[in-house]
């Protein structure tokens, strides 16, 4: 299996490459040359998560043994996990909530997160590169902690994450700025997530900085989903759930379901897409956005458009107006023509904006798109604790709305899958006074005690007295000051 970028056809690399290196030379995202197809869903039947991974991995990864995936797998998916399931369902009726948040960030990028360290370690081992692996990445909250906390005091690699300073909750703001390890750097932006992706960006294709930097022996890489190590990992929780709901007798084999994804950078639905091309029963893929609705706009009308207000919400994960893996997803249905991939990133950078034809629109029918505003997501949360006696986050809480309108719309009754992407506790002061109708002004770590005691939930271990840990990282700078601020820390 060998990947090939988005905006040319030109150089393939093996998928260890395509790990090391993040993203193409070209600025385009590594794509695999063909979607692997899932021969037999009866075999994956008794498979426990661990052993499910070994065998998507091992259908992408195809230059790694399958001793090294193992190994990876295993390490990666061990007592960092509170729930033995790895990824647990929670039956609401005909939703289930796929529980993407019992890692040690307590959010769905650990899923991935916890396996890119080891992968990329061992694809550098691989190519005996005597190099050091910088870690370059933007964050629109959980992406930056899973990623530090995945990759501190490995060995041979630095991490650096950019975060909007004003664009994460106060709980993600304290597990970045007190995160410990020697190779670790967090440094705050002055701007939203959209400055620091872009910046980083900018970073990756900077041929001047990236000779400067192997003159140093220093080689750049990516945590974010643009990482072709980052995403397939995704894909297993998908099927994962299937097979949880054939196991316990919710669904028959090769029964259809529908998937709802929360997303902003689009790559957990992405992830899902993968997975029904791959063979997955899966109708419909239900994209749930928050006020920042671009994705509905675009997968309703075929233009993406970031020409509009940019809006900061309770679900802060999701405030993004360019969605990095839609890239993946328009070379898939451009049938793979990277020529128009790049006429439309182009549009994209000079004019803010691209427009899909007819056909490529038909393409994308798989997608229904929705989006939830401010009292949607606040009125999700308080019916899903009054009706199930379950407290779900605020970008869980999109989901679910987007969900509930499209059964209510097309009148398909299939069972439905949500990514509950997010502990509620990371966001506890928007989830409680939903579920109080309350504007108490305690602080986000007082809310989280007030959460426990109020609702008798236990607080997850990894933020209990967050509070309280030294802050580690202090660093403040400007999207126009990035590439600075990176020289700096590197010594260049």
């Amino acid at each position: 299996m060998l990947y090939y970028s988005t905006r040319s056809l030109n150089k393939k690399v093996t998928s260890s490459e395509a790990i090391i290196n993040g993203i193409a030379e070209d600025g385009g995202l590594y794509v695999p040359e063909y979607l692997p197809k899932i021969e037999n869903l009866k075999e994956l039947l008794d498979l426990n998560y661990k052993q499910l991974a070994c065998v998507v991995l091992n259908k992408f990864f195809t230059d790694f043994t399958k001793e090294e995936i193992k190994e990876c797998v295993y390490n990666a998916y061990n007592e960092k996990f509170r729930s033995n399931e790895i990824a647990p369902l929670k039956k609401c009726e005909d939703m289930y909530f796929l529980e993407l948040f019992h890692g040690a960030t307590l959010a769905f990028k650990d899923m991935a997160l916890s396996i890119l360290p080891h992968l990329m370690t061992t694809a550098v081992k691989k190519h005996k590169l005597e190099k050091e692996v910088v870690i370059l990445t933007a964050t629109s909250g959980d992406t930056g902690k899973a990623a530090l906390e995945g990759f501190k005091d490995v060995e041979g690699i630095k991490i650096i994450v950019f975060f909007p300073r004003d664009g994460v909750s106060d709980v993600q703001k304290m597990q970045m700025i007190t995160q410990v390890g020697n190779n670790t750097h967090v440094i705050m932006l002055e701007g939203n997530f959209d400055d620091a992706q872009n910046g980083v960006k900018e970073i990756f294709v900077d041929q001047e900085l990236k000779d400067q930097l192997l003159e140093k022996n220093i080689i750049l890489s990516s945590a974010n989903s643009i990482n072709i190590g980052r995403l397939v990992p995704q894909i297993v929780y998908y099927i994962y759930a299937y097979m949880n709901l054939v196991r316990n007798k919710e669904i028959k084999l090769k029964e259809e379901i529908n998937i709802g994804v929360p997303t902003g950078n689009f790559g957990n639905i992405l992830a899902a897409y993968y997975a029904k091309q791959m063979g997955l029963p899966i109708n419909k893929l239900i994209c749930a956005s928050n006020e920042n609705n671009i994705l509905t706009d675009f997968i309703n009308t075929g233009v993406y458009d970031i020409n509009r207000k940019f809006k900061t919400t309770t679900s802060p994960s999701m405030d993004i107006l360019i969605s990095s893996n839609l890239e993946r997803l328009l070379y898939e249905i451009t049938t793979k023509d990277s020529g128009v991939v790049t006429s439309y990133m182009n549009s994209l950078k000079n004019k803010s904006a691209y427009k899909i034809n007819e056909k490529q629109i038909s393409n994308i029918s798989d997608f229904y798109g929705d989006y939830a505003k401010e009292i949607d997501v606040t009125n999700a949360i308080k019916e899903v604790y009054e009706k199930y006696n379950y407290v779900i986050d605020t970008h869980t809480a999109v989901a679910y709305h987007v969900c509930k309108n499209y059964k209510n719309i097309s009148k398909d009754n299939k069972k439905i899958v949500i990514a509950s992407t997010a502990s509620p506790f990371k966001f506890a002061g928007s989830v409680y006074r939903a579920l109080n109708k309350c504007n108490y002004e305690y602080n986000d770590f007082e809310f989280i005690n007030k959460l426990s005691e109020d609702f008798n939930i236990d607080i997850p271990s990894p933020i209990k007295d967050i509070d309280k840990l030294e802050v580690l990282h202090q660093q403040v700078c400007l999207k126009s000051t990035m590439k600075e601020t990176v020289c700096r820390m590197l010594k260049v």
